[in-house]
């Protein structure tokens, strides 16, 4: 039986900080490297991406895979159709899914790996621009390419110099590197953004509207100028929403009574909350938003003035709605 093999010490907490320094700042110098090459082929590769009719079709294999796909992705999502293909599926069936109308980018970091070889010559029959992105100039993908972008390293971050680590970095930067070019080129806007992001917080400060979350017809809080403050209360109580509008009878607002109000109210002595009208006590005017804004701007209108609720109204004044922070809180904008 063998002998075991004694167990190492826990490293050094400064040992471990050392490590993770030493990968941090040999990365940043593989990114730095990669200034010098954001040159004319740099620029080829972006205009034929822009005069792409098609999508833009993301091959590499292993740890180059993975950072194909997350390029595919951020392309996507900034406005420029893509999707990754695995290389090795492609060769049982998966190049169909290449048209002439698309452009390739295939990363390989020798730049001769098997499995995008082998499928090259197929890519070039078709016409289908090809973009290489390898850390060898002079590799069999580099010179197939139409354009080649340089991701070369002096080294890796592992101290094995094994696994792919400031390699696949400077990868992701030269994919982003383009992503944005190619947004910045296409005019492309956070509201575009929003679009293909709807599920996300960003999407849902972008995209949504008061109209969408705003309580209404019988839920909106509304008395008019006569009735009196307990009529009020029982109107705040009701609805639920910490305030109520008082109207005129064509529904304009012409004041507000909160729960801050009521509170207010009731420490000063001797008040007849059923015989006082609310118009004596309400809050003359009132903070609104109009149908059509974007929730973003009702928590901002919150925000700035201090208060927890407003009332919508439509584009002739007209009360039509009413939401408050919690109707906010629910729907993902705050």
């Amino acid at each position: 039986m063998p002998a075991a093999s004694p167990s190492r010490p826990p490293p050094r907490a400064e040992a471990l900080k050392a490590m993770g320094r030493a990968v941090i700042e040999t990365e940043a110098e593989a990114l730095t490297a990669l200034l010098e090459r954001i040159d004319d082929s740099f620029v080829q590769a972006c205009r034929h991406m822009l005069a792409c009719e098609g999508r833009i079709v993301v091959l590499g294999m292993g740890k180059s895979g993975h950072i194909g796909g997350k390029i595919a992705a951020t392309l996507a999502s900034t406005g420029s159709p893509a999707f990754f293909v695995h290389p090795g599926e492609a060769s049982h069936g998966d190049l169909g899914m290449i048209t002439p109308k698309d452009v390739v980018i295939a990363i390989s970091n020798s730049g001769e790996t098997a499995e995008l070889t082998v499928i090259v010559p197929i890519i070039k029959r078709q016409g289908v621009p090809l973009i290489a992105m390898t850390g060898n100039p002079g590799s069999t993908l580099a010179r197939f390419a139409d354009v080649h972008l340089d991701i070369s390293v002096a080294k890796e971050a592992c101290p094995l110099g094994l696994a792919p680590t400031a390699s696949t970095a400077a990868t992701l930067a030269m994919g982003d590197a383009l992503a944005v070019a190619l947004l910045e080129s296409r005019g492309f806007t956070a509201e575009d953004f929003a679009r293909s992001h709807p599920g996300g917080s960003l999407g849902r400060r972008l995209l949504l509207r008061v109209d969408d979350i705003m309580q209404r017809g019988d839920q909106v809080p509304a008395v008019s100028p006569d009735a009196s403050v307990g009529e009020a209360i029982v109107e705040i109580s009701d609805k639920r929403l910490g305030f109520t509008t008082v109207v005129d009878e064509r529904r304009h607002i012409i004041g507000l009574f909160t729960d801050g109000d009521l509170r207010r109210l009731l420490s000063q002595p001797a008040v007849d909350l059923a015989h006082t009208p609310i118009s004596e006590v309400m809050t003359r005017g009132s903070k609104t938003i109009q149908t059509g804004a974007l929730a973003a701007e009702a928590v901002e209108l919150m925000d700035r003035f201090k208060v927890n609720g407003l009332p919508v109204v439509d584009a002739d004044g007209v009360l039509v709605g009413a939401l408050n922070i919690h109707d906010l809180f629910k729907a993902g904008v705050v």
